[in-house]
């Protein structure tokens, strides 16, 4: 098969003038979209739980020539989230977009191993957070006429192995972007999420807490199981960033409740294996 390569996109002008928060946005998928929009004009409130990558991704937005700033918050606590809002408003002004990319991975046990904190844990950083940051950022946004992103997943779509948790809260966050987009399109904000596939980061931080072989093994393991898709490989993070870019600008004004998958087309066709 012959692979098809990312192509660049043109970016700048797409977020002129508006602000956008992005949580979860210390590396991967997140920090890919930190940067992309800042690329495409738009002053950045990046957010995480890991102060210093946080720290570094908005400097790197900075260095660029964007205006970015980082702030500490656990999306799953109501009062991190609230002064989280709090400070994008002190710092820029307003807050026109929200892209809800914060999330942990959880799993590798069958249900009946899983330990009800582990469940618990899952569901509040990947269910209880993007409600908590819609909650306290909808306000602000139906003042701007703006627009949120939930970052959600192919898991959510589909039954996958020994993740019950965190295919159950993919799955509610895809039904509460259809809901909100219900409840909030009157009020002129477009709520859209993106179903990202294989891609190649390292969620969790798994693969960093291995030894070199261990790394080695499982990044061959997931190049593996993408060379299945149609497109045959993995994704780089910015691919999905672009399309989180697109969903909250207004060339998709048009679009609200849509599920946009970025899989290199795994979840179009029944994986027959080898």
């Amino acid at each position: 098969m012959t692979l098809m390569t990312p192509s660049p996109l043109s970016l700048p002008g797409l977020l002129a003038g508006q602000v956008v928060l992005v949580t979860g946005a210390a590396s991967g998928i997140g920090r890919a979209t930190a940067l992309a929009a800042s690329a495409a004009g738009a002053s950045v409130m990046v957010s995480d739980t890991q102060a210093q990558a946080g720290e570094d991704t908005a400097q790197m937005l900075r260095a660029a020539g964007g205006e970015a700033h980082f702030v500490a918050a656990d999306v799953s606590d109501a009062d991190a989230v609230q002064m989280m809002v709090a400070s994008a408003l002190a710092t820029f002004g307003r807050l026109d977009v929200l892209v809800n990319n914060a999330g942990i991975a959880g799993g590798g046990q069958p249900l009946h191993e899983l330990e009800p904190d582990a469940w618990d844990k899952v569901l509040a950083v990947n269910l209880r957070g993007p409600f908590l940051c819609a909650k306290y950022a909808l306000p602000h946004l139906i003042a701007a006429g703006g627009a949120i992103v939930n970052v959600a997943s192919t898991y959510g779509l589909i039954g996958a192995p020994l993740s019950a948790a965190y295919c159950a809260s993919k799955g509610g966050l895809i039904n509460l972007t259809r809901q909100l987009a219900v409840d909030y399109g009157a009020q002129r904000v477009r709520v859209n999420a993106v179903c990202p596939g294989y891609i190649d980061t390292d969620m969790g931080g798994g693969r960093a807490r291995l030894d070199a072989a261990g790394r080695e093994a499982a990044q061959a393991r997931r190049e593996q199981n993408a060379a299945r898709q149609p497109l045959g490989r993995q994704a780089q993070a910015e691919e999905v960033a672009r399309v989180i870019v697109f969903l909250a600008s207004g060339g998709a004004s048009f679009m609200t409740g849509a599920i946009v998958t970025v899989d290199g087309g795994c979840t179009a066709t029944f994986n027959h294996g080898d």
